[in-house]
């Protein structure tokens, strides 16, 4: 049959992606989206969008949606009901072509539990593993606890021993349950050296079955993927057919069609392999197969809907150079990578060097509680791996991105690491090589950068000036002090003064040299010393942000007078981020340990446990189960025992 017009039924930077392929088909787009979401760039650029009462989980309204708008077809992107079944029966009940595997491939492979079973019978190598978690000790610790649907790093725990399986196994029950409707957990051995290996396959309804080689996505955080590449630099061609012949063995047994991926587990040390999971759809991480083999994978998933047989075999599939993508996220890489939310101030991407952004957010874009934490995605192709992963790096470092924390510096440390380099990237990489979460400019990018800062400022000032604005910034007809403007960055506090001179330019701190080229709202070309660069800058009601050659310095203006305002409770434990009270397992007057957990938050459907810093009393609690709290709220606080003792 002929598509000529497609749901998509996700948000974000999926459907822009898939967007981007069916026009390129000449396929009419339309877009869903909930109240959150109705400003998110997605639902301008579809050709039509529906609104959503019941979420990106309500099957039949999103149904509904695609008769209404007169859709031929749905594609579900990733998550939400992606790797739903019975979402997938009720879109070919509906008489609309489903974009993605049969619901019975859905039901088979989309279940990491049944998937075992079908690896098993192909003849596929599994790590030990149980559904019942009593059976731990056959397993062997560490183990991991995983979610039995769904994926994304939701619902999976690392137990280092027996002591914390209990709460770990309730903990990603909960998680599974919000995340995916199903609350169904296993257990399985985890392999503290070893490396995220996946197979790309592609199968048509005609019985064409091929793939398209590994992707390598060992570095995770939160088991989350985060840097992903393509091809992996610890597979020769001996491993990767040895792969690929077993992820299509797996695959052929059950007559798999459109788009998935066979996961794998590769031992650092013995160079053995096990079958993880099969994901039954479009991964997040696919750009770096089309990158590196020039075949779209959303337009052969669309096809392959349609009828269309692969019209290429095993043979025909080659590939060049290298692609790495990079995960862009709103989170804090220095505190644990806890989510973050807020407002990009700017989003703006450098031209050079030449990257892909699958992007679902722009300057102005809010970032709530209510979705994964995800912006962008980032990909680079080169003609080796050191030119793609350089290119990768520098694209990030010259995005200018404001007003919003991210993991952008810890991607670029990443991939600048030596060890990433050399290609020592087992899953463990973060933990034992700790790549630096978070941009430390040293004294002379810092003072650099805060005279951009305060000339950018000054200029501002006379651009926006009610009065005199002809005559020159600072201009005084007395000798009197320097202008001076306070800035903040982190615990540092800078004091940046200048005066005008006679030529144009400025004396900055008594002994430099400054002259301002051109000024504009969001940038000023500044020579320093002679030293002359073009630097974007954003500046918002109290905070300046610069563009350095290492990322984005932010400022805080600190103001001349300050009015007195409240302080935080000494001892008090801050919601680190908004979110829902899940639990609080204190009350007032209780002793507590350092790391023990006082209160579980659950954000973006993760939950994360606010521990003890010290040890302690409660001596007051401020929230209970099922409140709503934003960042910075004091939950409860805790007295540290020796004050307490002190006091008796």
């Amino acid at each position: 049959m002929t598509i000529t017009s497609l749901l998509v039924a996700n948000r974000g930077e999926i459907a822009r992606r898939v967007f981007r392929t069916a026009r390129s088909m000449g396929i009419r787009c339309v877009a869903v989206y909930v109240d959150s979401d109705s400003d998110a760039p997605f639902v301008a650029d579809a050709d039509e969008s529906v609104h959503l009462a019941g979420g990106y989980l309500d099957g039949p309204e999103i149904i509904a949606a695609a008769l209404t708008t007169g859709a031929d077809a749905i594609h579900p992107g990733y998550g939400f009901l992606a790797e739903n079944a019975g979402f997938a029966t009720a879109v070919e009940k509906a008489g609309l072509v489903w974009v993605g595997p049969s619901p019975h491939v859905i039901e088979t492979m989309g279940d990491k539990l049944t998937a075992k079973q079908a690896a098993t019978a192909a003849g596929v190598p599994i790590l030990p593993s149980s559904d019942d978690p009593t059976l731990a000790g056959e397993v062997g610790f560490p183990l991991l606890v995983k979610a039995a649907a769904g994926g994304g790093g939701k619902g999976m725990h690392l137990v280092e021993d027996p002591d914390s399986l209990a709460e770990a196994v309730a903990s990603a029950q909960r998680e599974a349950a919000g995340a995916f409707g199903d609350d169904r957990v296993f257990l399985e051995r985890w392999l503290p050296r070893s490396r995220h290996v996946e197979i790309q396959i592609l199968g048509d309804s005609h019985g064409n079955l091929v793939h398209l080689g590994e992707r390598e996505c060992s570095i995770q955080r939160r088991h989350q993927k985060i840097i992903e590449e393509s091809p992996s630099p610890a597979v020769d061609d001996t491993l990767r057919a040895a792969m690929g012949e077993a992820a299509l063995s797996l695959a052929g047994g059950i007559g798999y069609s459109s788009a998935g991926t066979v996961e794998f587990l590769l031992d650092d040390d013995t160079g053995g392999f096990f079958f993880l999971e099969v994901n039954t759809r479009l991964q997040v991480e696919h750009p770096v197969t089309e990158e590196v083999t020039g075949i779209d994978l959303v337009r052969e998933q669309i096809r392959i809907a349609a009828g269309e047989p692969l019209g290429y075999r095993q043979d025909d599939v080659t590939t060049t150079g290298h692609a790495v993508e990079a995960r862009l996220y709103a989170e804090n890489p220095s505190a644990g990578f806890l989510p973050a939310t807020g407002t990009l101030a700017a989003f703006e991407a450098a031209a050079t060097p030449e990257v892909r952004w699958d992007s679902g957010v722009e300057t102005g874009s809010h970032v709530g509680v209510e979705f994964d934490p995800m912006l962008a995605k980032v990909i680079a192709h080169g003609p080796t791996r050191t030119e793609a992963v350089g290119r990768l790096a520098l694209a990030l470092e010259r995005l200018h991105l404001a007003g919003l924390t991210t993991n952008r510096d810890f991607l670029a440390a990443t991939l600048r690491h030596p060890g990433f380099l050399s290609g020592d990237t087992t899953t463990d990489f973060i933990q034992r090589l700790s790549p630096a979460t978070e941009l430390e400019p040293d004294e002379g990018e810092l003072t650099r950068a805060s005279i951009t800062a305060a000339m950018w400022l000054q200029e501002q000032n006379r651009a926006h000036a009610m009065v005199l604005e002809g005559i020159p910034s600072g201009w005084r007809n007395a000798r009197l002090p320097d202008q001076q403007v306070t800035l903040g960055h982190g615990d540092t506090r800078i004091e940046v003064t200048y005066s005008s001179r006679r030529d144009g330019g400025f004396r900055v701190n008594g002994e430099i040299e400054a002259r301002v080229h051109s000024w504009s709202p969001d940038g000023i070309d500044l020579e320093v010393d002679g030293r002359r660069s073009a630097s974007r800058v954003t500046g918002t009601d109290d905070k300046v942000f610069v563009q350095v050659s290492r990322g984005t310095v932010g400022f805080d203006v600190i103001p001349r007078f300050v009015l007195p305002g409240s302080e935080e409770p000494s001892g008090g434990l801050i919601a680190p981020m908004p979110g829902v009270v899940l639990d609080v397992r204190v009350a007032a007057g209780d002793t507590v340990t350092t790391g023990q957990t006082l209160v579980v938050l659950e954000a973006m459907k993760m939950e994360h446990h606010m521990n003890a810093p010290f040890d302690g009393q409660v001596s007051d609690v401020l929230v209970v189960p099922g409140q709503q709290v934003d960042s910075g709220v004091v939950l409860l606080v805790v007295d540290p025992l020796e004050a307490v003792e002190g006091d008796a």
